[in-house]
């Protein structure tokens, strides 16, 4: 694997975003403050920094016939963890921006996504291949 990433992100609750990022996507926490919560965010390092004037801006792109939320971050999860991570959201009643659907299909870079937000907005995409030498196929 790749050195691990580091993102800092901006939310309005820590409260809530902590509970978001540890109980529905179980990511393990590491240290915090009463401002700050780091997490092992699927290998990588994110960290999420309490900001009570945060506004989220609500752009998107046109992409394969989708509204993209931009900007976005999330991860490439192995097909099967991909799928099982979709089922657990769907039983959840999750609500998506994009419902996990497959993209390109049947075109280079076929992939599996979805797109939803956290609690404070902050847009996240995960996504999948079956054939992950695919991921920067032209």
């Amino acid at each position: 694997m790749a050195q691990p990433f580091h993102l800092a992100i901006p939310v309005k609750s820590l409260e809530k975003c902590r509970s978001f990022y540890r109980d529905v996507l179980q990511c393990e926490e590491g240290r915090s403050t009463k401002d700050w919560v780091d997490f092992n965010f699927f290998g990588h390092q994110l960290v999420i920094h309490q900001k009570e004037d945060f506004n989220p801006q609500r752009i998107s792109n046109l992409v394969d016939g989708h509204d993209v939320p931009v900007p976005h971050f999330g991860v490439v999860l192995t097909w099967i963890d991909w799928q099982s991570l979709s089922k657990k959201l769907k039983s959840l009643n999750f609500e998506f921006v994009i419902a996990p659907c497959i993209r390109f299909e049947g075109k280079v870079g076929e992939q599996a996504t979805m797109f939803f937000k956290d609690p404070e907005g902050n847009a996240l995409e995960f996504k999948a291949f079956k054939d992950e030498s695919q991921l920067f196929a032209k």
